[in-house]
């Protein structure tokens, strides 16, 4: 069956070409295409997808901006194959993303999730491993040595809540599990997160492939780095751990329970970010890193 791939736009029309031509040169040739335009304002985006032509690709645009979590949601409302991938509108499908999640998919056809290999590019397409995502590699993905690894509930459960080393537009998602599983109102800045945990919580399961497929755009000048600086980023963050421990003592988790309580990874990240706090965040920001560091 085909395999469907959405992209939620809202940025640089240039950037969203790219991304679509990355799709076009997927090895696997039997998928379809649908960008969802949020309104951004310029004309000139649907007269690019016009002059394409190609009947993999479609086109729509929302009648009124419903922002990104909305966005989400209507990819996922639209989506009928058995697994979806809901692709960043500034990010890049290497030729053979397509080969590894279905390859994935039959040797393990009951994955929930599938994280592919990534590698992190800036704005300009230049590789770069800033610290963050050496952290992600070096300290909370996976090993990997032996190939392809898969974690399962609570063993899913403890590894995205000891620090999320995924790549949310790279994912690759079992249809249903998406229809079935909501993001969780109120935590725009962590929602990727949450719903993750929350399909762990659901019993399901994440396949990790190593190979890399997949480039990941991180911007220097990103909404996320700005959420660091006013505070949002870490106040979701202290608030959806909180939940995070009752959620899992319910299931009977406690190493769950006892990893979102400690929050080790969450910490550091915020010691990391105190200096730019400091120079070019507001006191609003100071506060919620300070708090982020200390508080129980």
């Amino acid at each position: 069956m085909t395999h469907e791939i959405f992209v939620p736009f809202w940025g640089d029309p240039g950037l969203l070409y790219e991304t679509v031509e990355s799709v076009r040169a997927q090895s696997v040739k039997d998928w379809s295409l649908v960008v969802i335009d949020d309104c951004y304002p310029d004309e000139t985006v649907s007269k690019y997808f016009e002059a394409l032509a190609d009947p993999r690709i479609h086109y729509v645009r929302n009648k009124v901006n419903l922002g990104i979590t909305e966005n989400y949601r209507e990819a996922i409302r639209r989506a009928s194959s058995p697994f979806v991938t809901i692709l960043g509108c500034d990010d890049l499908m290497h030729p053979n993303y397509l080969e590894v999640v279905l390859g994935a998919i039959e040797r393990i056809p009951d994955a929930d999730v599938i994280q592919p290999g990534v590698v992190v590019i800036d704005q300009h397409g230049t590789v770069r491993t800033p610290l963050v995502d050496r952290v992600k590699r070096g300290l909370l993905a996976p090993s990997s040595r032996s190939g392809t690894v898969v974690l399962r509930e609570e063993q899913m459960a403890t590894s995205l809540i000891r620090g999320d080393w995924l790549y949310w537009p790279s994912l690759t998602f079992r249809t249903a599990t998406l229809k079935r599983i909501d993001f969780r109102d109120g935590l725009p800045i962590i929602q990727d997160l949450a719903l993750l945990m929350d399909v762990a919580f659901d019993g399901g399961s994440l396949v990790y492939v190593p190979e890399v497929s997949f480039s990941y755009r991180r911007h220097s000048s990103s909404a996320s780095q700005k959420t660091l600086l006013d505070g949002r980023r870490f106040r979701d963050e202290r608030r959806y751990y909180r939940q995070a421990v009752s959620l899992a003592k319910a299931h009977g988790w406690n190493r769950t329970a006892r990893t979102a309580r400690i929050r080790l990874m969450s910490r550091l990240h915020a010691i990391t970010e105190l200096p730019g706090v400091l120079r070019r965040g507001n006191r609003a920001g100071l506060q919620s890193t300070l708090a982020h560091i200390f508080a129980l």
